[in-house]
C-alpha cells in the first residue's frame, strides 16, 4: 500500500496527484437518492462492492438500508468480511479448491452466499463447505440476455436448484439474473426491452421453482442503468447496483441517464504546457481507465481530454480559460470500477478541503 496522498484539513489543491478524489457531498447525496428511490418499491439494495472495494463505503450504504454487499471475487469477499460486513454474496462463479476453501472459511464470520451455473461447481462448493463445517446458500445464475454466464432459465435452472436442495451442506438461496449488457444501452427503449426479457425469464423460472416446492427468496440483479425497471417488476427482490455511488462518465452518456451526481474524480496536475493549445496532465493509462471512453475534464468548459499514454494525459485547449502549469484538474472517469482499482486511498473532500482518507481495502483482489 502506498502512503496516502493527502492529510485531513489540507486544501484540495495541495493533494499529491494523481489521486482518487471523492466529493463527499455528491457521494452522500447519491447514497440517499438510491435509498429514497428503492424505499417505495420494497426492493432491497445489495450494493455491488466491485465498484468501491471499500468496507467503509459498504458500511455507509448499509447505514442507509442496504442489506449487504455483492462482490465478484473471493478476495473482495475476504476484505469486506474482515472489515465487518455481515452479509456478502459472491455474485459470480468460483472455480478452484483453494479459492472455495477460503470462501467457505468466511462463513464462520459472515453470512456468505455464492452463485453457480453448473453441477460440477455445486459439488466443489459442497466439498468445501463440508471441510469447513458450514452450510452455504447457493444461488443459480440464469442467462437473461447477457450471454456471459448462467444456465438457461426454466427447466435447466430448476434441475440445478433441486440438485442444490438435496445437499446437506448447501441451501438453495435463489437466482442471480443480471442483465449486464443492458446497463449502457443508450436509449430507454433499448433498456426497457432488454429488462422486459430478463424479467419474464426470471418470472418463469421462479414460478417453475415454486411448482417444485422450492422457495426463491432472492431474485437478484440489476445495475445502475436499469435498477428502476427491475425494482418495479414485482419479480426482483434485490438490486445489485454499484456505480450509482460514484456515477461515471459512461453512465452519464445514457439517454435518460441515472439521477445521480458525479462524485468520483481523478485529481491530476498540469505537468507541461510546452505545446501551444495543449496541456499535459500526470494522469494517463495508469491513473484512469479508458475502456469505456476517455475521462471528462470537470467544470472546465473548453478543455478536452484527448488521449493517454502510460503516465501522461493530453488535454486540448479548445476554449475557456487555459490551465496553468501546476494547476489541478478534476477528471471524471469513463468507468469507475477499474479506475478505483488503481488506487490505495480515497481522498474525501468537502468544501475544498480534505475531510477523510479511506483505504481501498479490496484493491487488486483478483483471486
Amino acid at each position: 500500500m502506498q502512503p496516502p496522498p493527502a492529510e485531513p484539513g489540507m486544501p484540495e489543491d495541495e493533494v499529491d496527484t494523481p489521486a482518487l478524489l471523492l466529493d463527499l457531498d455528491a457521494f452522500e447525496a447519491n447514497l440517499d437518492m438510491m435509498a429514497s428511490l428503492l424505499a417505495p418499491t420494497g426492493t432491497r439494495l445489495r450494493a455491488h462492492a466491485k465498484t468501491h472495494k471499500s468496507s467503509v463505503i459498504a458500511k455507509l450504504q448499509m447505514a442507509r438500508g442496504a442489506i449487504g454487499q455483492c462482490v465478484q471475487k473471493v478476495a473482495e469477499a475476504e476484505a469486506l468480511a474482515w472489515g465487518g460486513i455481515p452479509d456478502i454474496l459472491v455474485s459470480n462463479q468460483v472455480v478452484g479448491a483453494r479459492k472455495l476453501a477460503r470462501f467457505a472459511a468466511l462463513a464462520h464470520i459472515a453470512q456468505v452466499a455464492i452463485c453457480v451455473d453448473d453441477a460440477e461447481q455445486v459439488a466443489a462448493i459442497e466439498a468445501a463447505a463440508e471441510a469447513a463445517g458450514v452450510r452455504i446458500p447457493v444461488l443459480i445464475e440464469i442467462d437473461v440476455g447477457a450471454a456471459r454466464c448462467g444456465v438457461e432459465p426454466g427447466p435447466p435452472a430448476v434441475a440445478l436448484a433441486e440438485h442444490i436442495a438435496a445437499s446437506k451442506q448447501l441451501r438453495f438461496g435463489g437466482i442471480q439474473a443480471y442483465q449486464g449488457s443492458a446497463q449502457h444501452q443508450r436509449t430507454p427503449e433499448q433498456r426497457a426491452a432488454s429488462i422486459a426479457h430478463a424479467v419474464e425469464s426470471s418470472r418463469r423460472t421462479v414460478e417453475q421453482l415454486r411448482q417444485r416446492g422450492l422457495d426463491c427468496s432472492i431474485v437478484g440483479g440489476a445495475g445502475t442503468g436499469t435498477f428502476r425497471l427491475e425494482a418495479a417488476s414485482g419479480v426482483y427482490t434485490e438490486i445489485q447496483a454499484g456505480s450509482y455511488a460514484f456515477m461515471d462518465a459512461d453512465y452519464a452518456r445514457n439517454s435518460d441517464a441515472p439521477p445521480f451526481r458525479h462524485a468520483l474524480f481523478v485529481l491530476a496536475t498540469v505537468m507541461s504546457r510546452a505545446i501551444p493549445g495543449v496541456a499535459v496532465v500526470d494522469a494517463g493509462h495508469k491513473a484512469v481507465a479508458i475502456d469505456s471512453g476517455l475521462p471528462l475534464v470537470w467544470d472546465r468548459p473548453g478543455l478536452r481530454y484527448a488521449g493517454a499514454s502510460d503516465e501522461h494525459g493530453k488535454i486540448l485547449i479548445e476554449g475557456g480559460t487555459p490551465p496553468g502549469l501546476g494547476e489541478k484538474l478534476r477528471l471524471v472517469p469513463g468507468h469507475c470500477d477499474p479506475t478505483v482499482d488503481r488506487y490505495d486511498w480515497y481522498v474525501g473532500v468537502r468544501g475544498g478541503r480534505v475531510e477523510c482518507l479511506w483505504p481501498v481495502s479490496a484493491r487488486g483482489g483478483m483471486a
